[in-house]
């Protein structure tokens, strides 16, 4: 069985994560990890779903990667580092779906899978990872004459925006139009700005309640709309897609991968 560590298991995607973890026969908790001020240091992982695992959240991250096969990160992208760095120097894989890095916190990322495999994405769902795909497929397509709009929408608690998922859709977008997504991308409108450009692609962020994750990519035409959408409704999904990115790397020695690789979509 594949020995997995789940990093910020007390939060909302820890659960989700422990709760696949437990429902696979493939997988075993190997450790749980939590930030050192956490109430939940020294209590069973599994003891909010009614379980005796014997595996006692720590913050000891050099003790949990021992003997492990891969660590898995839903947390910020100061402690996703730190992990990144302990896991390149245990030799153990990572699969990373924080979000909000800089471009010089993902060149760190790009350096680390020279050594160990990372799985890197901004949301490890089987749904959104197609979404990507039909969005630079439908921009192949409508290149002439279509306003690129990406709006996406999520709970309250999230701090970064715009989210990495919508951000990773703009680049397939981008990508697939011959743009440079950092120059392209317009992430806020307010007052008098002028006729759109063509050329753009634009943002809009909605934050509010319990919202788990909503994404739309508008391809707005004379006469028509393309509209492209996915909506999490439970954190699940984005668990048991992180979970199959690391049964993903049980063969590789390293390299940088993403859902398209997990899931054959290259």
């Amino acid at each position: 069985m594949l020995k997995v560590v789940i990093a910020g298991c007390s939060g909302r995607m820890g659960h989700a994560l422990l709760d696949g973890v437990f429902s696979d026969p493939e997988l075993t908790l190997h450790a749980a990890l939590d930030r050192a001020d956490s109430p939940q240091i020294g209590r069973d992982a599994g003891e909010q779903f009614g379980k005796v695992t014997g595996v006692k959240i720590s913050h000891d991250v050099i003790s949990a990667l021992k003997g492990a096969d891969v660590l898995v990160d839903f947390t910020r992208p100061e402690p996703s580092l730190q992990y990144l760095g302990a896991c390149q120097a245990a030799g153990v894989s990572m699969v990373i779906g924080t979000t909000g890095f800089s471009a010089t916190e993902k060149s760190l990322i790009e350096s680390a899978s020279k050594t160990i495999p990372v799985v890197f994405a901004p949301n490890m769902s089987v749904g959104v990872t197609l979404l990507i795909s039909l969005v630079q497929a439908a921009a192949k397509v409508l290149d002439e004459g279509y306003d690129v709009e990406i709006i996406e929408a999520h709970h309250r608690h999230k701090v970064d925006a715009p989210s990495g998922t919508a951000l990773r859709l703009g680049e397939a977008a981008a990508d697939a139009l011959g743009r440079n997504l950092e120059t392209c991308a317009i992430y806020g409108r307010e007052g008098v700005t002028g006729e759109r450009d063509a050329n753009t692609i634009g943002f809009a962020t909605v934050r509010g309640g319990d919202v788990v994750g909503d994404h739309t990519v508008l391809f707005a035409g004379i006469g028509e709309r393309v509209e492209l959408t996915h909506k999490a409704s439970s954190r699940a999904t984005f668990a048991l897609g992180a979970l199959r990115a690391a049964k993903f790397m049980a063969d590789k020695k390293s390299g940088l991968f993403d859902m398209q690789d997990v899931l054959s979509l290259r």
